[in-house]
């Protein structure tokens, strides 16, 4: 039987001590990963010319040419390539430069497992797309969320014994913009808290620290596309579904009997489920809106008609996109097929059935019957999941 082929990987950076720590480092992954490293970005475009890598590492400060410039470069020329930046935490002006051209940001130091998941990650990413169409358009993707450095640095800090919510707190009131937006839904209708919260701090004790980190990324990603207009696609109201979609299925969750990290997860996976739709509709307006239009007069499915256009629909793209992210891969199996949750291998109650059951019953609250659009019933009933909307319509808020 013929192996499978290895992933080609080149590292860039231009310090040679740095560069033969990544290769002790990594050396346990030499049967399974084909590496280069090559000390400048001029070096690294000259092998590109010549040879295919499936995944480029770039460090971000280098001479003559940043690791933002020559991810550009990378991006302009070789759009298959899967490209990720190790940067420091003041590299904030710079990180700026790469939105759009890095697919993710590692944190320096980056520890070996971080820098083997996102790897592993992107190798997912690179052999899992539907069709060539839909790869060629991720990687070529000019509006992209991005993992915010405030939750990386909210999980570096989670990892201390010692960390307290005043911590927390205080990392997320770092990002004044996340922070605003933050507390105006936290002390929205939605939480019905009862009194005001006026700190990050506050908010974690009152809904823990888990669903704090949960908003940090929905907020981040929803704030990736603010100003985006696209005729037919309120975002407003994409993203009051998410958070009900999120808040119904760690409720469904809940009300079974699996493990608590579940519901956290579920929770996540149904904020970030449709990030997909404003992926597809900033980076391609005039082809989602034809989707939005035949969505309206159609009885297809919505997430059909996308495939029809793009090879692809929208849980495809945000499950490719958010995987370079470093989630829980059951976060981005959740988000990836809430439409298909069958896909997935589910045999039981887990997020990715959680986040197809919410969708649905929060598709037909605001829509009475649209839960058999996109409910998958036969599955549902050969795994033993009660596919009855009813039975979990109490759940919704």
């Amino acid at each position: 039987m013929t192996e499978p082929a290895r992933l080609n990987i080149l590292f860039v950076d231009d310090d040679p001590l740095v560069l033969q720590g990544l290769q002790r480092m990594l050396r346990p992954m030499r049967n399974e990963w084909a590496m280069t490293f090559i000390e400048s970005g001029a070096k690294a475009l000259e092998l590109l010319e010549g040879d295919s890598f499936d995944v480029i590492v770039s460090d971000m400060r280098m001479p003559a040419m940043n690791g933002a410039q020559l991810l550009s470069e990378v991006k302009n020329r070789h759009p298959r390539t899967v490209r990720l930046i190790l940067s420091g935490h003041a590299d904030k002006e710079l990180i700026l430069q790469c939105i759009g051209s890095a697919h993710q940001f590692l944190v320096k130091p980056c520890d070996p497992e971080t820098l083997r998941t996102a790897i592993a990650r992107a190798s997912t990413f690179s052999s899992s797309a539907k069709s060539e169409q839909i790869r060629k358009f991720v990687a070529r993707m000019d509006r992209i969320p991005t993992v915010p450095g405030i939750y990386s640095e909210m999980v570096e800090k989670l990892k201390q014994e010692d960390v307290s919510i005043d911590d927390i707190g205080s990392l997320i009131e770092k990002d004044p913009a996340i922070t605003a937006k933050l507390l105006k839904l936290v002390n929205s209708a939605f939480f019905g808290l009862c009194r005001e919260v006026s700190s990050p701090s506050e908010a974690a004790a009152y809904l823990g620290i888990d669903t704090m980190k949960a908003l940090v990324l929905g907020v981040n990603a929803f704030q990736s596309f603010e100003g985006v207009k696209i005729r037919g696609l309120a975002i407003d109201h994409l993203w009051s579904h998410s958070l009900e979609v999120a808040s119904v299925a760690r409720k469904i969750v809940e009300n079974s009997c699996v493990p608590r990290v579940y519901g956290d997860e579920s929770f996540v996976a149904g904020m970030l489920h449709d990030i997909g739709k404003l992926v597809l509709a900033t980076n391609a307006p005039a082809e989602y809106e034809d989707v939005l239009r035949r969505a309206k007069t159609e009885a297809a499915p919505f997430h059909h008609i996308e495939e029809e256009i793009f090879g692809a629909n929208h849980a495809d793209v945000a499950g490719l996109v958010l995987s370079l992210w470093g989630l829980p891969g059951r976060v981005v199996e959740a988000i990836a097929h809430h439409h298909d949750p069958a896909a997935s291998g589910a045999s039981g109650m887990n997020p990715v059935i959680a986040v197809h059951l919410a969708n649905a019953i929060v598709h037909d609250k605001e829509h009475t019957g649209a839960a058999e659009r996109v409910l998958n019933r036969g599955f549902l009933e050969s795994i033993g999941v009660q596919p009855e909307i009813s039975e979990w319509m109490e759940l919704a808020i």
